[in-house]
């Protein structure tokens, strides 16, 4: 008797939106900037580990998409983590404008999945939309060291996670049920 196959999506959309969630309200100015270190162990478990086991096993079940955004952003939370400790035991120096532009290249990756999720349900596509600007607004808000544009950044990044949320939550509910109890649209672009 062979397993049934089954959805890692959810996991990876939960990791994903617990831990935006947290730093976004850090960047939004909701939480204060020193409680980033509650960040830091939630980036390299949840957000980092958590997504990297996700995307390997999207790839082990035949989605590109899956296996590219979650080993992607997996990676950055990896990133995240390891840039805040360096810099935190002074073994490095962050320059805002190259922080800026990083940041920017995530929102050139997260853009071009974005087209790639025009295939997918309403639900992705908004996650990585907003998720798009998200990183666009954060790179600016450093690149010209603008705080009010950063707090925007930390408050599109909730309304990313937000999506992220409602994603994981309608696939499990979904799948548990095995009928669509929580919509998530239908795709923009049908095959």
């Amino acid at each position: 008797m062979s397993a049934k196959p089954f959805n890692v999506g959810p996991l990876g959309l939960a990791a994903f939106a617990m831990t935006t969630t947290v730093l976004s309200c850090i960047n939004a100015g909701i939480i204060p900037k020193d409680a980033v270190g509650v960040v830091i162990p939630l980036a390299f478990v949840y957000g980092g580990l958590i997504q990297i086991i996700t995307g390997w096993w999207e790839g082990r079940l035949g989605s590109t998409f899956g296996f590219v955004a979650f080993s992607s952003y997996g990676a950055f939370w990896l990133y995240f983590g390891a840039l805040n400790i360096f810099a935190t035991l002074k073994l490095i120096t962050v320059n805002a404008i190259a922080a800026g532009i990083v940041l920017l290249l995530w929102g050139f990756l997260t853009f071009y999945l974005w087209v790639g999720s025009l295939r997918l349900n309403k639900v992705t596509m908004l996650i990585f939309l907003f998720l798009t600007i998200t990183f666009i607004v954060l790179g600016i808000g450093d690149i010209i060291g603008s705080v009010a544009v950063g707090q925007l950044g930390g408050y599109l990044g909730l309304v990313t996670a937000a999506f992220a949320w409602y994603g994981s939550l309608a696939t499990v509910i979904n799948d548990t049920y095995g009928e669509k109890k929580v919509p998530v649209g239908e795709p923009f672009v049908k095959k």
